[in-house]
Formats: C-alpha cells, structure tokens, sequence
C-alpha cells in the first residue's frame, strides 16, 4: 500500500477542495481519512492541500511540472473509486 501512494517527480501538488457535510464529498473524506497518512509519509516534501468549503463539489486538482494542472470530478464516488482516480493522477505524466 505504501508505494501506491508515491508521487511521480513531476507532480508537485495535490490539492483537494470538498464540503465538510455534503453527501457528494462523503467519498472523498472517507479516502483522506484512510490515506492522507501514507500519502504524506511517501511524499514529505509535496505538498497535498485539503480546502474545505460549504456546498463545494468535491474536486482534485493535481499540479505538474511547467504549471500543468489537471482536475478530476469526485462528486457522488466512494472511497475505493475516489482512490482509483486519485492513483491515476499521481502516476501519470503531465501531458
């Protein structure tokens, strides 16, 4: 479990906005909860930003290299497919 949360040297931040109550973002907290632990512990020095704000639909944005910025929809997913996209952006490249 570790190493599936290990950061590609281009990515240099994630950063998750959400809704402290909302039904949609449910997914989303219950992933950060599981883990923002293990994400921060293999990538001490990237920084992963949580923003909460009331009636926001919950998002991932994750910024590359060269400013590249890609974002991700996380509305209404658990958390097992929240982690699944999440895996993706921190594996992939910037395009």
């Amino acid at each position: 479990m570790a190493s599936r949360y290990k950061f590609v040297h281009q990515l240099k931040e994630l950063r998750f906005l959400f809704c402290q109550t909302g039904e949609n973002s449910a997914g989303l907290r219950a992933f950060l909860n599981r883990s923002y632990p293990a994400m921060k512990s293999n990538n001490p020095h990237s920084p992963i930003l949580i923003r909460e704000a009331a009636g926001v639909e919950p998002r991932v944005f994750a910024r590359y290299e060269f400013g590249k910025e890609r974002q991700e929809t996380l509305t209404g997913l658990n958390d097992k497919q929240v982690e699944e996209k999440i895996s993706q952006l921190i594996k992939e490249q910037a395009v």
